[in-house]
């Protein structure tokens, strides 16, 4: 769960140059009121088609060693997606509990980034905000930063975070008994469904080129580091090559200056690009400037012999 920052006075009217500077002022009218629609029935199918993975998680929870009660606590408190399946997958493969929680840690750490986005718009107080921090998730800070209003942003952010939260616990609990009932989880190939459902959360966000560099990168690190250290920990270094990579791409590139090459002889005419000479150099064609054809002696001059 993540802390959101106190919202700004101003926030609401400061614009982020997204067209939401009119929100405050904006009336609701019916155009609004079709915009809250359309982001409620987007969270509706986001909420369904993210809560179906709660299965997989109660599931291998219980293959992992962790009770129903247990698997039930950490799915209603953590309540964010990737962690969850990091935490359980450390803990798998015999992992220490500070490994476990080091790592659901610092994947938990983006929430804060979606908070201090979030914050200035749903402009909370009190355990409203307690409860936004709560559901501040990747698919709820997506679908609100997807509409155009007010309303609908709220609508899309409240409608997503509760849709999962209720769909994903629901889900969990049935996997949790499901997996007390499967027996060896080997036996049915549980054994490496929770790397095959941590990559299926983060497939569709390698879209980039950075983003497929860093994967390829901490996957490398992770398997070097996999046979030397303790589980765990190749998790952990593969998240610091992760934040390193971040920090690289994330610094503003030197602008390249470019010379032009001038010619030997030229730099005393210089010219602007329609090819006319510059304010205050001669003319070549004036007699009566310095350098023009005045000052040559003609071609037909001869000396005059004594």
């Amino acid at each position: 769960m993540t802390t959101t920052p106190e919202p700004s006075p101003d926030a609401a009217s400061s614009g982020d140059g997204s067209g939401r500077s009119s929100w405050a002022a904006r009336p609701v009218g019916d155009e609004d009121r079709l915009e809250v629609r359309a982001a409620v029935r987007q969270a509706v199918s986001v909420s369904v088609a993210t809560g179906l993975y709660g299965v997989s998680f109660g599931a291998l929870a219980v293959v992992a060693g962790l009770n129903l009660a247990q698997t039930m606590v950490l799915s209603l408190l953590l309540f964010s997606g990737g962690s969850q399946f990091a935490l359980i997958g450390v803990v798998a493969s015999g992992g220490t509990s500070a490994a476990a929680i080091t790592t659901a840690g610092l994947l938990g750490l983006r929430n804060t980034l979606y908070g201090a986005q979030l914050s200035p718009l749903l402009a909370l107080h009190g355990w409203r905000r307690v409860l936004a921090a709560h559901l501040t998730i990747d698919e709820s800070t997506a679908v609100a930063t997807a509409q155009k209003s007010r309303a609908a942003f709220r609508a899309g952010f409240w409608w997503t975070g509760i849709g999962i939260f209720v769909v994903w616990n629901l889900l969990t609990l049935i996997g949790a008994l499901a997996g007390d009932a499967m027996g060896d989880p080997k036996a049915w190939g549980l054994d490496a469904a929770a790397g095959a459902a941590f990559l299926a959360l983060v497939w569709p966000r390698l879209a980039s080129r950075v983003m497929q560099l860093t994967a390829a990168l901490a996957v490398v690190v992770a398997v070097v580091l996999l046979p030397f250290v303790p589980p765990g920990v190749p998790v952990l270094a593969a998240g610091a090559v992760a934040i390193v990579v971040g920090q690289v791409a994330r610094q503003p590139r030197q602008p390249v200056t470019v010379t032009e090459y001038v010619p030997d002889g030229a730099a005393s005419a210089p010219q602007d690009r329609a090819g006319e000479a510059s304010p205050g150099s001669p003319d070549p064609g004036d007699p009566d400037e310095p350098g023009g054809p005045g000052d040559l002696p003609a071609a037909t001059d001869r000396p005059e012999e004594p």
